[in-house]
């Protein structure tokens, strides 16, 4: 009887030996993969990179972002469209998938099952074709916010083709996105994914000897209205965000630059 009690003992501290074991392996893994994510990767520029209101900035090969736990999605996405990065290879869409790498935990793509929202791309994945490793990316729910269908394909898919038009006509621009995440904001799924009430997108072009830069605002509802009634200064974005966009630039061409709401620049044919 006693040896039965002897063996049974040590058969319980065996198995609680390697339960710790493995959960000590699962949770090194997963720090692993948060570490990973807070290294700059070769082809990020930091340079335009904003500020951080949550102190979650993520770096993934294609795009970085820094995310917001309370809104459970990214306060905004960055990214270089280079002119060889414009790819009309038709990828498999894989499925969505939550990011590891977000330290407090990325929403999951359950949220959004009946919700009545897409699960908007903040990095479109037209905007990362070019490889099969940074178009999967695209699909982490740390890169996707909700928005209703017909914004989505609407307004918002024009905005993101025009994009990709000046990548090729000035060899490339700075993107960074999101929504505006405050004010009286409806929520969805079991972990309140905030609904923003309104979107960004804030281009900067430095490859054509003179630095331009413009802003879109627009309301979450697919107006067909022309793309530059949208554009706004990226001072009023950073207004209503509390994000400094661009801390790298010398001020004061920051200072001109973000006041302006010109799109003279840029060519809207």
């Amino acid at each position: 009887m006693k040896k039965r009690t002897t063996f049974s003992i040590i058969a319980i501290l065996l198995f609680c030996g390697v339960l710790y074991f493995e959960i000590y392996l699962d949770e090194k893994e997963q720090q692993d993969i948060v570490d990973t994510g807070k290294t700059v990767k070769s082809d990020t520029n930091e340079f335009f990179l904003p500020t951080s209101t949550t102190g979650q900035i993520i770096h993934h090969e294609g795009y970085s972002l820094s995310y917001s736990e309370p809104h459970e999605q990214a306060e905004w996405v960055a990214y270089e469209l280079k002119k060889e990065h414009l790819s009309n290879t038709n990828f498999k869409r894989p499925y969505f998938e939550i990011d590891p790498a977000v330290k407090t935990g990325a929403a999951h793509w359950r949220n959004y099952k009946k919700s009545g929202f897409d699960r908007g791309h903040l990095c479109p994945a037209g905007d990362k074709a070019y490889s099969q490793k940074a178009y999967n990316e695209t699909f982490l729910t740390s890169n996707i916010s909700p928005q209703n269908h017909e914004f989505n394909s609407g307004i918002w898919n024009s905005l993101e083709q025009k994009v990709r038009y000046w990548a090729s006509k000035y060899n490339g621009v700075f993107v960074i996105t999101g929504g505006v995440l405050n004010g009286d904001m409806e929520t969805i799924g079991d972990e309140r994914v905030s609904v923003p009430n309104q979107f960004y997108k804030i281009l900067i072009d430095n490859n054509t000897g003179k630095t331009k830069m413009i802003a879109f605002l627009m309301p979450h509802v697919n107006y067909q209205k022309p793309l530059y009634k949208f554009v706004v200064s990226v001072d009023s974005i950073e207004t209503l965000t509390g994000i400094d966009f661009f801390p790298e630039l010398e001020a004061s061409l920051e200072n001109e630059l973000e006041a302006s709401s010109s799109y003279k620049d840029w060519s809207f044919n």
